[in-house]
């Protein structure tokens, strides 16, 4: 499981570092807002992000608006904001922004743990749930059902279509669903057959036209 670190503060990243290290993270350490832009905006992004609210590049807001205005990243990543700032407009704006979770500085290890664990809890969650409608709407376009009247001329058995063109009946169900057919006869239609060419070979042999 990785965590990115964003700190422009070399004392407080390398502390964030060490301590999330030792509770066996791997990291990904970034100095300023662009770098962890960047990071973040991977195919495999890291799960958790540590952002410091105030950093050379881009803010921690923005990297929040950043990721969440993206669709491939928005679900992937649990931001958590590191500040300063206690005040409600500035804890309203983080949230607005994206963010999932604030955090004072200094950090406090015992808090900042139990937040990484529900971060990657919940990008967990919003990934299976993620992969889960994927199948499923992967599923409804296979399943292509026929609905409604379908009409059908009573004596050669086309199926008319919505644009008054007739089609054979398992041309038109192949085109609408996934369904594949493999031909045979039936018992009715074998004796039938059966029946139709010994009546044509007797009258072969008898002559008769």
């Amino acid at each position: 499981m990785r965590v990115l670190i964003a700190e422009d503060d070399p004392v407080s990243r390398e502390l964030l570092d060490a301590t999330l290290q030792g509770w066996g993270y791997e990291t990904v350490v970034c100095a300023d807002g662009l770098d962890a832009v960047r990071r973040l905006e991977e195919r495999d992004p890291p799960g958790v992000a540590i952002l410091d609210w105030m950093m050379p590049g881009m803010d921690a807001p923005d990297i929040c608006r950043r990721v969440r205005q993206r669709p491939d990243t928005a679900p992937a990543v649990y931001l958590i904001l590191l500040t300063s700032k206690t005040d409600s407009d500035s804890l309203v704006a983080g949230l607005e922004a994206g963010a999932d979770e604030f955090m004072s500085k200094p950090f406090d290890p015992s808090a900042l743990r139990a937040r990484t664990r529900v971060g990657f809890r919940i990008v967990e969650l919003q990934q299976a749930l993620t992969l889960r409608v994927t199948e499923l709407e992967a599923a409804l376009s296979r399943v292509r059902q026929l609905q409604g009247l379908l009409p059908i001329c009573a004596y050669c058995k086309k199926v008319r279509d919505d644009g008054n063109y007739w089609h054979q009946v398992e041309s038109y169900i192949s085109d609408h669903t996934d369904v594949r057919f493999s031909h045979g006869i039936c018992p009715e239609c074998l004796a039938q057959a059966h029946k139709e060419m010994d009546e044509r070979e007797a009258a072969q042999e008898s002559g008769t036209p």
